[in-house]
């Protein structure tokens, strides 16, 4: 490894000037375990705040599954207190349901989100060797171009739960409540610093961190990868160049979703009920990776999920609409149409989904119900009662399997509310598209 000759602090300041300038948050978050990376950017972004004015709050997640936790949490709120910056230690408790790794990885950004208070950005310590290994996990997951590109330095993500925390799992500052518009954005300002750069920065201050006994665990995934990486550079493919050819994916990546972006202006359509629609003739002449680009993110956007479809599974839905025919998928159902192509959301996926009217929830991701007379009543999909109560209300205005799915707001055994149906108030819902406020799909789409 060749490290740049300008110093960390310089690229670090940089970083944050091409994800955040000019004008900076006047408060940020930093997630920061007590590793070296997350140590090493707690003083990088410690020197930057003290010039540019900014105030950090720090946080620290206790995942709770090894017993040394605690006593990294204790360091990182003792160097915290050093530094001068407000410190949390939020604790997660594992149900023990799913991949560890992935639901701690999920956990954590969620407890971050409802611990935030106002503010709109975290700071992320992935490095470049981060970016390295990740490509190799996806390159033997068999990723396309998506899963193959470089993480990116900005990330907004969608915040479902908005519920406040338990006072047992927070431990310390907590930030200003206040009005946050929009998902929790992820900042990466060390994605071109590699990890030996980090600690010797913190080593020549003197800093302190710790090391993850995980990291050389060959249990998990990442510290598998970590040892193939050590070695593949005598053969050329170690981090730099990994990370340099992930970068380079990154490009190809937004040239697609740009394409992507100009294929549904010239076809699709957003619904009233949430659902999508493509016309079938102009979808057909589309090139299929863009055709799978725009089902993919259909499916994501109706059903609100994180992950794009397997590519198996979604070649196969692909293959069932152009012949004509109809499929389920990530909980999204989808048909050929006489003259479109439609996706909407399956009730069996939202059957039992539940929210509260008013209570600043999104229910399945992506609807906002309010009105004050309704407040505090449930909400819930309409299902088969729902359409036929609507059906006395007076002309339902919405393909029954697509209305199946709808929310609505009801009293007991009564329906009292289903804006797409024209039932109740109205104005009480509104589509808060792949949960992040504002977006309609041809944003979604140049970000996924």
């Amino acid at each position: 490894m060749t490290p740049r000759p300008d110093s960390l602090d310089q690229r670090f300041a940089e970083a944050m000037g091409a994800a955040l300038g000019p004008d900076f948050p006047t408060d940020i978050a930093l997630a920061v375990s007590g590793g070296g990376d997350s140590m090493a950017m707690l003083t990088l972004a410690h020197n930057w705040a003290h010039v540019w004015g900014t105030r950090l709050w720090v946080v620290t997640v206790d995942h709770g599954l090894r017993p040394e936790a605690a006593d990294e949490a204790a360091l990182v709120r003792e160097t915290c207190a050093e530094l001068g910056h407000p410190h949390a230690t939020l604790r997660w408790h594992w149900d023990g349901q799913g991949n560890l790794m992935d639901a701690a990885r999920r956990a954590r950004l969620d407890l971050i989100g409802r611990w935030r208070g106002a503010l709109s950005h975290v700071l992320l310590a992935h490095t470049r060797d981060d970016v390295a290994e990740t490509f190799l996990m996806r390159l033997a997951r068999g990723s396309g171009v998506d899963g193959l590109s470089a993480m990116a330095p900005l990330r907004e993500i969608a915040q479902t739960d908005t519920r406040p925390l338990d006072p047992e799992d927070c431990d310390g500052a907590r930030p200003p409540e206040g009005a946050v518009q929009g998902g929790l954005t992820i900042v990466r300002p060390c994605l071109d610093m590699r990890r030996a750069e980090l600690r010797h920065y913190l080593k020549v201050l003197k800093g302190r961190w710790v090391e993850d006994p995980t990291n050389e665990d060959d249990h998990y995934e990442r510290a598998r990868i970590r040892k193939l990486l050590r070695g593949l550079e005598a053969e050329g493919l170690g981090a730099e160049t990994l990370a340099a050819t992930a970068t380079r994916m990154g490009r190809a990546r937004e040239a697609l979703r740009a394409r992507a972006v100009w294929a549904w202006e010239q076809c699709g359509q957003e619904c009233v009920a949430g659902d999508l629609v493509f016309d079938r003739d102009r979808f057909a002449t589309i090139e299929r990776d863009t055709q799978l680009r725009l089902l993919a993110a259909a499916l994501q956007w109706v059903s609100s999920a994180e992950y794009r479809p397997r590519a198996a599974a979604l070649e196969s839905l692909l293959e069932r609409l152009l012949a004509g025919g109809a499929g389920t998928l990530m909980g999204c159902a989808a048909r050929a149409e006489p003259a479109r192509l439609r996706i909407w959301r399956e009730y069996a996926a939202v059957s039992a989904a539940r929210a509260t009217v008013g209570d600043g929830a999104l229910w399945d991701g992506r609807w906002r119900v309010f009105h004050p007379d309704l407040k505090g009543l449930p909400v819930r999909a309409l299902g088969e009662e729902g359409w036929r109560q609507a059906a006395e209300a007076g002309p339902r205005r919405v393909p029954h399997a697509l209305a199946l799915s709808l929310p609505s707001v009801w009293q007991g055994e009564t329906l009292r509310a289903c804006d797409a149906l024209g039932v109740g108030p109205g104005g009480t819902t509104a589509l808060e598209g792949g949960g992040t406020r504002g977006q309609g799909f041809d944003r979604f789409l140049l970000s996924h």
